[in-house]
């Protein structure tokens, strides 16, 4: 057979890290594992499949497709934001099958290959692999551990002149994923004026902005929906706004000043045209679901709330020497546990599966530099979390 090249930037590794290598050893086994790494809501009894009935709405047997979004659907999400007390024109939303299509096309907008976008770190892994499908350049900055999470400016600015005006965009998460801080005004304010001076657009993924673990404090950012200073989008869609993962709708609201914002939404209208990947049955159904918001999300708030009630039990139960420590969270779906560093990641993973059947995410997962940091899912049932979150505690602090 004739060889055939393949592109180099879908060359990724396929081979387990160890910890996927004892994890997959462990289900070859037959052992059923306390999985603490799950975030998948429809396997967590958080979806209410109830609203998928208002899927079966007649006028989605017509194929009439709009690029931008049909305008009832894009409404919707104008009266999502005003409902959190922010001004969305309608005409300012577009619509996309999944915010990793979105991120796709806004790097199609913004870039040309090899132009640079700067991202997080720690963040979802996810990003590195749609910015080297888009042949795009992802360069780091870090987020301070140290000083609650916030950006290290020093540093961001060092990679934006490293670029030499190649940078087109800065990738800011709100909250943060994993580490579930939202961003301070002060960060808000500087991260504006330093992507206008640098004449960068601002991407800001705000997927988990609806689950705060508690009121936030005034000093955080809720949104960057509304920034009018410069060139911004926010994605967010109903994976987590709604739980409802498999509708695979999203959005991304565009702002800025009018002129370029114009501009910005022709070209976007071009490139979902080439796409029209939202299914007319989701938009048709987003206005009654997005009404129903609230009651969709208090389970989840219930569940955030108990488990990690639970983690810090499990912590408190060990006495006050001991060595684990759950890092303080705005919100999200996850939480950071500093644990011993006696073992790696990769070790404390396998000895996780191996002792106590329980899997968590190390902390190397989501990029984090700094090896004794596990990162826990926290959605999952509460009876087996607390079950699983207890053995882990207690491995950890044996150490």
């Amino acid at each position: 057979m004739s060889r055939v090249g393949l592109s180099s930037r879908t060359s990724w590794s396929r081979t387990l890290n160890p910890s996927a290598r004892a994890v997959a050893q462990a289900q070859a086994q037959g052992t059923a594992l306390l999985d603490l790494s799950e975030a998948n809501p429809t396997r967590c009894g958080l979806s209410d499949s109830s609203v998928l009935q208002l899927l079966s709405d007649s006028r989605g047997g017509c194929y009439a497709p709009q690029p931008l979004g049909l305008s009832g659907a894009r409404q919707a999400v104008s009266s999502y934001y005003e409902s959190r007390g922010i001004a969305v024109a309608y005409d300012r939303v577009v619509l996309a099958a999944s915010t990793s299509e979105a991120y796709g096309w806004l790097f199609k907008l913004l870039c040309d290959p090899s132009d640079v976008v700067l991202v997080p770190n720690p963040a979802y892994p996810l990003l590195p692999m749609l910015g080297q499908l888009e042949g795009v350049e992802l360069r780091d900055y870090p987020l301070r551990r140290e000083e609650g999470w916030r950006i290290d400016f020093a540093a961001l600015r060092n990679e934006l002149a490293q670029a030499e005006g190649r940078a087109r965009a800065i990738v800011v998460v709100n909250p943060s994923n994993p580490t579930g801080t939202f961003t301070r005004r002060d960060e808000a304010e500087a991260l504006i004026d330093i992507a206008r001076e640098h004449e960068a657009a601002l991407i800001v993924d705000e997927v988990f902005a609806d689950y705060p673990h508690q009121p936030l404090p005034a000093d955080r950012r809720a949104s960057f929906a509304d920034v009018s200073e410069g060139l911004c989008f926010v994605l967010s869609g109903l994976s987590k706004v709604a739980l409802l993962p498999q509708l695979k709708l999203s959005w991304l609201v565009c702002s800025g000043p009018q002129q370029m914002v114009a501009e910005v939404l022709g070209r976007l209208e071009l490139i979902s045209d080439c796409y029209l990947s939202v299914s007319t049955a989701a938009q048709l159904a987003l206005a009654p679901i997005l009404a129903r918001r609230e009651r969709l999300q208090a389970p989840m708030h219930r569940r955030l709330a108990t488990n990690l009630a639970a983690l810090d039990r499990a912590i408190e139960a060990r006495g006050s020497t001991c060595p684990v420590r759950r890092l303080p969270t705005d919100g999200g779906w996850y939480a950071l546990v500093e644990v011993p560093r006696s073992r790696s990641d990769d070790e404390w993973v396998t000895h996780l599966v191996q002792q106590a059947g329980v899997l968590v995410h190390p902390g190397y997962f989501f990029d984090m530099e700094q090896q004794g940091t596990m990162v826990v899912s926290l959605i999952g049932e509460p009876e087996p979390f607390t079950r699983a979150i207890t053995a882990a505690v207690q491995l950890w602090s044996s150490a």
